[in-house]
């Protein structure tokens, strides 16, 4: 759980940073830009500078008794020196040039001179290495800062909630701990009642609610434990199990005058956890109970193929309508029922993470079916 939360925190901090960084793009854009510009005027102003140096270098010799010219030599620079035709007398070689993407150029014409030099040309590469290396830098660190920022101050602002939420993790477990005690024994000495006074309708009654409740209970304490408990499986008998746990329903049919038809095969083994598989049943048939209409039949099929298991249980009530929406957690096709609406949330759950194959079929006159397959081999 703290594994979890941890990279809850992680990805949410990393798609706020996301977000940030996207947001930040155009301004980082225009910024980028100008920075390009100023180095441009900055290596214009070199180039300038250069030019400058080399006229007044190639003037003092012109006026000097001087047999050598020292020409002023740079490797930022290619400079030419051209005659009246434009012939190159002088050349200093600069290999960027011809590899570059980008470069500045001047041409100045010159006075007279010894050399009879008439066009000086200074070219210049130009390279945003520099450049966006510095922005690449500048934004990881704003996205760095950023990112240890929004996680700080998501994991301050969750700690609250998440010291409520372990406080309520362990509320229920206490709660759930209390309850089972007291349920087993008020269905104990209800069952013995039971047994003593078979007539009693409300003796009768209170061992359904006390049912219902238990069938409440397993579905919470399911909800509890499924994300830190591992649900080991097992190679089970489904006829017999499901024919306990329809045995266990057997009373809750009579408020409502339901009968079950069973056509159940025997022998069909299943690799499967045995309280997902009771959790899958209890709350299929329960649904079919609770939803069907009084003095109907519900008809509850288990066969297998060589392949397969197959596991249906169809009833006559009202028409499903949203027969996705039906397994989302909290949500209840008729909410005059009762329930919480988890029951077919843990069912949808147990399907997918053991690859069963669930289908819902409901039609006014072939009434609601519920399918479960079962592949032998997983």
């Amino acid at each position: 759980m703290l594994h979890k939360s941890k990279r809850f925190l992680f990805q949410i901090a990393f798609l706020y940073t996301v977000m940030f960084i996207l947001f930040i793009t155009i301004p980082a854009y225009f910024y980028t830009q100008l920075e390009i510009e100023n180095y441009k005027t900055q290596q214009n102003k070199l180039l300038y500078d250069h030019a400058t140096l080399i006229q007044n270098a190639l003037y003092e010799f012109s006026n000097s008794k001087n047999d050598t010219f020292s020409f002023p030599q740079s490797f930022q620079f290619e400079v030419k020196l051209l005659n009246e035709q434009e012939k190159i007398i002088f050349k200093t070689s600069h290999p960027q040039l011809n590899d570059s993407y980008e470069f500045l150029h001047t041409k100045v014409k010159l006075l007279d001179n010894r050399l009879d030099a008439r066009f000086l040309t200074v070219s210049k590469a130009l390279s945003y290495e520099t450049i966006y290396l510095k922005i690449l830098i500048l934004s990881l660190c704003i996205g760095i800062f950023i990112f240890i920022s929004i996680y700080l101050i998501i994991k301050i602002s969750v700690e609250p909630y998440k010291k409520a939420n372990e406080y309520l993790d362990a509320f229920f477990n206490d709660a759930m701990h209390e309850l089972k005690t007291p349920l087993g024994v008020i269905q104990l000495n209800l069952e013995i009642l039971e047994e003593k006074h078979p007539q009693i309708k409300e003796i009768t009654r209170s061992m359904n609610a006390t049912k219902n409740l238990f069938l409440v209970y397993e579905d919470i304490e399911y909800l509890i434990k499924q994300k830190s408990v591992n649900y080991n499986k097992e190679l089970l008998d489904f006829s017999y199990i499901l024919r306990q746990r329809i045995d266990q329903f057997e009373s809750l049919t009579q408020t409502k005058n339901l009968i079950f038809s069973c056509d159940i095969q025997n022998d069909v083994k299943l690799f499967l956890n045995r309280i997902q598989l009771q959790r899958l049943i209890d709350n299929t048939l329960s649904n079919a109970i609770k939803y069907s209409f009084k003095n109907t039949l519900i008809s509850i099929h288990l066969h297998q193929t060589p392949t397969h298991i197959v596991f249906h249980v169809t009833n006559f009530g009202e028409l499903i309508v949203n027969k996705k929406q039906i397994f989302h957690r909290y949500y209840k096709e008729n909410s005059i029922k009762g329930g919480f609406g988890i029951g077919l949330n843990i069912v949808k759950n147990i399907c997918d993470e053991n690859n069963i194959a669930i289908e819902v079929q409901s039609s006014v006159h072939n009434g609601t079916t519920f399918s479960y397959t079962f592949l032998k081999n997983s």
